[in-house]
């Protein structure tokens, strides 16, 4: 069934390749720095969606005192509580983790611009995780192929959702895993996705931000 929405005109997936690798020292302060440029460009609206505790502290310590807006974070207040600030000040920057990437709805231009830090594998480590993985090496299968690939592109897919709810929305998502354009499973991962228009450096971001205001 095709989509209602209008993503190739309304919305821009925008892939941060000169950032460092994920597992490299500094992957929180360079988010952190990327978000501040990509917030100067929409004058926030911006969700930051981060794949774990850690990563969300880190980057929202990081942004403190350089957003315009007000700088919300995941577990500060109740989740309503936090929705209904981040609706009602049109620029503010909301940081949080997993439970934001799916069931939250913002419509309009409140939100405008969702940050993802990296490519949502599920942790290797988790007991249900480990379990299913491990049942499909058992059998001879793969589990990176068979689970924490689709199960990445899920939620990944569910990040990106948050933007665009209506046929008025319009915005960019931004992925700030090198990973997407490096490796093969990268590809593959952004070939499920909506399709938006892809934008590869800021000053392409800067463009299709001033043609949406045209």
């Amino acid at each position: 069934m095709p989509s209602p929405f209008d993503f190739a005109t309304r919305a821009a997936l925008y892939v941060a390749e000169d950032l460092p690798d994920p597992t490299e020292s500094g992957f929180e302060a360079a988010c952190a720095d990327r978000v501040v440029d990509l917030v100067d460009i929409t004058g926030g609206g911006a969700f930051v969606l981060c794949t774990s505790n850690r990563a969300m502290r880190a980057i929202r310590d990081a942004l403190n005192g350089r957003v315009p807006g007000p700088l919300l974070v995941q577990g500060e207040s109740p989740k309503h509580v936090l929705l209904d600030r981040f609706r009602a000040s049109g620029a503010a920057v909301l940081v949080a983790t997993m439970s934001f990437w799916e069931g939250v709805d913002v419509p309009g231009n409140a939100l405008r611009l969702v940050v993802l830090d990296k490519i949502p594998f599920a942790v290797p480590s988790d007991p249900i995780v480990a379990a299913r993985c491990g049942r499909i090496e058992a059998e001879g299968g793969n589990a990176f192929a068979q689970y924490s690939g689709p199960s990445a592109a899920i939620t990944l897919k569910q990040g990106f959702g948050r933007l665009i709810r209506t046929r008025k929305d319009a915005g960019l998502v931004a992925l700030l895993d090198r990973r997407a354009v490096r490796k093969g499973y990268g590809r593959l991962l952004l070939a499920g996705l909506p399709p938006a228009r892809r934008v590869r450096t800021l000053d392409d971001v800067r463009v299709f931000w001033q043609d949406l205001d045209t």
